[in-house]
């Protein structure tokens, strides 16, 4: 034991102790923590193993709480989790802490709480004052200082330290500039200084690990945003070359809103919100039934429903046409209670051969479908105002055997760039009368 030794601590607890042994932890730990990294290990398992390797060695953690910030159209970033119990989930998503409205998210509630949470934090202190830690003890002159310490009092908890590891300019993203821990001690003599000189050593590997996940996760959040679920996996697949495409065949959903220029004549100031209620519908209906968005250009919609078989492919196209309507149904209801403008859309359904992949410059490319099929679909969505019909479908969707016995003929149009008239069908009303 001389090498390696036992030493009581002023703090009580027996701890291991060496400058050997702890040569060799930080070693293991910083080594593991590259490695989990690079491998892509989940952020919460990072965290929680970290935490764990950490007590094995002699620090007397009792809880800890990391966070870092992302980019994410509804949450600002995540939080991990350690020492609570197991029916407590180890990740938290949090809403917005900088906006001035929080309801131009769309979740004011979540916002507020994330604000109010964030802003009597010690990590907001900090930031204000340009320290890169902090320590409380925890009793009854602090319980109230900053928003954790009352609860972490009241679990057991006896000292606290906040840490921030920051990230240089270049390595900021977002609101991704830096990297916020918090540890907490039931040892009655707190954190000895050696403990925390360990924290403050090791968190920064924590930081980095955790940031490379958190960004290989953000990436793919941003592909799947703006380019579409299918698409963004696609690209991060490595499908990025120009001119690189797949021919396919594909049911094509292509919807706009009914009135939308009169709408933005006449109350430009309730657009946004406008298409934010009727898209959140629109595409919430495409994905639960299986179809992709690939474009949002205005109030237009494109999508495609690929499948195995076309008859797959078709009724899915459908049932995700009758919970949009549905859906719309409602928010218009909503809406119109509110004292805001509502509309509907028209929209068209079409199945055919596409090119699927890459097409642009070599600065600048769209991962998209192109083809007669999609010229076609948009002809067949703009003829809704002509025939006075909400939904328009053609022949070669309406002919598929699990679509025909819910729609009936409107007849034959001529598509303007079409060059046959084509016989379009719509919703048999009876399908619709029992939805």
């Amino acid at each position: 034991m001389s090498t390696l030794g036992l030493l009581r601590t002023s703090n009580g607890p027996l701890r291991l102790y060496s400058p050997g042994m702890n040569e060799r932890f930080f070693a293991d730990v910083s080594a593991w923590l590259t490695q989990a990294g690079l491998a892509g290990t989940p952020e919460n398992d990072i965290f929680s193993v970290f935490c764990d390797r950490c007590v094995a060695a002699g620090i007397s953690l009792g809880r800890a709480h990391s966070f870092i910030d992302t980019l994410d159209p509804v949450y600002e970033g995540r939080l991990f989790r350690w020492g609570y119990s197991p029916d407590e989930s180890g990740v938290v998503q949090y809403g917005r802490t900088t906006l001035d409205r929080p309801e131009a998210s769309g979740s004011a509630s979540l916002d507020e709480q994330a604000t109010y949470v964030w802003r009597r934090s010690a990590h907001y202190a900090m930031l204000q004052t340009g320290a890169s830690l902090v320590r409380r003890r925890l009793d009854a002159d602090t319980k109230d200082e900053f928003s954790l310490l009352l609860d972490w009092r009241a679990a057991g908890l006896t000292d606290y330290v906040a840490i921030i590891s920051r990230f240089a300019a270049e390595g900021v993203i977002g609101e991704m500039d830096g990297f916020y821990s918090s540890w907490a001690t039931r040892s009655p003599g707190g954190f000895s200084d050696g403990e925390i000189a360990a924290l403050e050593r090791l968190v920064p590997y924590l930081a980095l690990a955790i940031k490379s996940v958190s960004l290989a996760r953000m990436t793919g959040t941003l592909m799947e945003t703006y380019l579409g679920r299918d698409a963004g996996q696609r690209v991060l697949g490595g499908r990025i070359l120009r001119g690189v495409a797949d021919r396919i065949e594909t049911v094509l959903w292509f919807s706009d809103l009914r009135g939308f220029t009169r709408i933005t004549d006449t109350a430009p100031e309730e657009v946004i919100p406008l298409l934010n209620d009727y898209a959140d519908v629109i595409v919430s209906a495409i994905h639960e039934h299986g179809g992709d968005v690939l474009k949002l250009m205005g109030d237009g919609t494109l999508a495609i429903f690929t499948a195995e078989d076309r008859a797959h492919a078709c009724t899915a196209a459908l049932s995700a046409a009758i919970a949009a309507r549905k859906s719309i149904a409602a928010l218009n209801q909503r809406r119109l209670a509110e004292g805001h403008p509502a509309t509907d859309i028209y929209l068209g359904l079409h199945v055919g051969d596409v090119f699927y992949g890459n097409i642009g410059s070599r600065e600048r490319l769209d991962f998209t479908v192109i083809g007669p099929a999609v010229n076609e679909v948009s002809r067949i969505a703009a003829m809704c105002r002509s025939v006075d019909q909400p939904v328009l479908m053609s022949a070669a969707f309406a002919d598929v055997g699990t679509v025909k016995p819910y729609v009936i003929s409107v007849g034959r149009y001529a598509l303007r760039g079409v060059s046959q008239p084509q016989e379009l069908f719509t919703f048999d009303p009876g399908l619709l009368a029992g939805a």
